[in-house]
């Protein structure tokens, strides 16, 4: 492709060179450079682009889109622009063909809940043969194959690329996890939307967006995104008190689901124990009795807005309930760690205050004797959150371990010390501090007696932890069964 079809519908000037070069690839990472590629200085929050523009030429490209001036080296092809992290979903969705005009985009955001929600959603479509691919915290699945992302929202290059894989492979749909940095630093821009859910809005970020309103307004630019034509589809949570703040900014039909307000889509007669979850859902035209595998009030948030979206789709409600049900679970997402003991082990995701709360809360609700809980919070990120989430955990626990996250760059002993003093707000909190995430993981299986729950909360599907510049092989999950293997010998 000609380098300037590539950069249709962008702004920029030509330094040097011919836009008329023939283009063979993309690449904003030196490393991924091919012979023939066009090399787009991104300037990063760690690192900026226009430092390896000599790594990018050596690797054969031919054409460098840049920000300010850069060397110019006969026969390459500069182009300057005002910001090329904007001008990259252009070239994406340029490169690939605009993709998402022939498929059914679903993008799912708010603080929590996105991983679960888009696997419920890919579930109800794949029963209703309607076959979706799905991109999020976890992978990017197109059919069988699987990839990690290491981002939930990659930047506008994969983004495209999953999209062009899920037309090509002919899949209708595609499922995706919307982050509000995505939405914030435009990689998603030129995705055509023709979904948009919203499951709820909590602190977290705030290291990126600073303050709460930046946080909703990026959040929101979803459903701002939606067709203008009203084609498109909002579901949202009427029982968030930002409801209305979606709402109001949404172009399209919307549709609201609850368990506690008024909305389109409501759940009554919620039961939750360890086995799973029932409850019915009472709709327009009828209602729907659900057993699903998933636990906690929580689960039902995430299981309302898939079926608000799939009925939204006009898919008939028993395959909306077959779709769910089939659902075992989701990785590092309430996955119960079981060795044969006579005590349950969760491991969750939980890392924001909000989150830690309703997985503790449903741990409280089905405990039969004690709720032990291990947890600790990411390093280089909201400082604000860590008492929070020290308050949060004396307050449902009866005996917290408080460890080390992914501490970054940070000295963990410095991040445990801003959550003690939540712990020390509940009168009576019961407490240790072992900042070896392995060691705090033992000692909590160690005291652990028969009924008891311990939750192992903050990094759920992880595998990796992360201390200064080093990227560990760590899973808590894989630490917990150890431990409960040699305690069951």
């Amino acid at each position: 492709m000609r380098l300037e079809e590539l950069l249709a519908g962008a702004e920029y000037t030509v330094i040097a060179g011919d836009v008329g070069v023939d283009i063979k690839g993309v690449a904003y990472d030196s490393r991924k450079v091919q012979p023939g590629d066009l090399f787009v200085c991104v300037s990063g929050f760690k690192t900026d682009g226009h430092q390896y523009i000599e790594e990018a030429l050596t690797a054969g490209a031919i054409a460098l889109l840049a920000e300010r001036d850069v060397p110019i080296i006969a026969p390459v092809t500069v182009v300057h622009t005002a910001n090329s992290r904007y001008v990259l979903p252009i070239i994406a969705d340029n490169f690939y063909h605009q993709p998402s005009r022939e498929l059914q985009v679903v993008g799912v955001t708010g603080t929590n809940g996105k991983t679960t929600t888009t696997h419920l959603i890919k579930s109800i479509l794949d029963e209703a043969r309607l076959s979706a691919s799905i991109m999020g915290t976890l992978y990017a699945r197109v059919g069988d194959e699987s990839k990690e992302l290491g981002h939930t929202t990659p930047e506008a290059l994969e983004i495209q690329e999953f999209l062009e894989m899920t037309r090509e492979k002919g899949l209708p749909y595609a499922v995706m996890e919307v982050s509000s940095h995505a939405l914030d630093l435009g990689r998603v821009e030129r995705v055509r939307f023709t979904a948009a859910v919203f499951t709820n809005f909590t602190q977290d970020h705030l290291d990126y967006h600073l303050n709460m309103e930046h946080y909703l307004q990026a959040k929101q630019k979803l459903f701002r995104m939606l067709p203008g034509d009203g084609s498109g589809l909002a579901v949202i949570n009427a029982d968030d008190p930002h409801a209305r703040a979606f709402q109001e900014v949404s172009r399209g039909r919307v549709l609201t689901y609850a368990i506690d307000n008024p909305a389109q889509v409501k759940a009554s007669k919620v039961d939750i124990s360890i086995k799973g979850t029932r409850f019915v859902v009472e709709y327009d035209g009828g209602t729907l009795n659900m057993a699903m595998k998933l636990i906690g009030r929580f689960s039902v948030y995430n299981a309302l807005a898939a079926i608000t979206f799939a009925l939204g789709q006009g898919i008939k409600p028993q395959i909306i309930k077959k779709g769910l049900e089939r659902v075992t679970g989701v990785a590092g997402r309430f996955e119960q760690v079981d060795a044969g003991q006579n005590f349950t082990v969760v491991v969750d995701y939980a890392h924001t205050p909000d989150g830690l709360e309703n997985i503790l809360r449903t741990a409280r609700e089905i405990a039969e004797n004690r709720l032990i809980t291990v947890f600790g919070c990411g390093g280089d990120r909201d400082r604000g959150k860590r008492p929070q989430m020290g308050e949060i955990a004396a307050r449902y626990s009866d005996f917290c371990v408080v460890t080390s996250d992914n501490p970054r760059s940070e000295d963990p002993g410095d991040i445990i010390a801003e959550i003690v003093p939540g712990l020390e707000k509940v009168e009576g909190s019961r407490y240790a501090i072992i900042s070896d995430r392995r060691e705090a993981i033992h000692h909590a299986i160690y005291l652990a007696r028969p009924g008891d729950l311990v939750v192992i909360a903050g990094k759920g599907h992880e595998t990796y932890q992360l201390v200064k510049n080093q990227i560990l092989d760590f899973d808590d999950r894989r630490v917990a069964r150890e431990f409960l293997k040699e305690l069951v010998r």
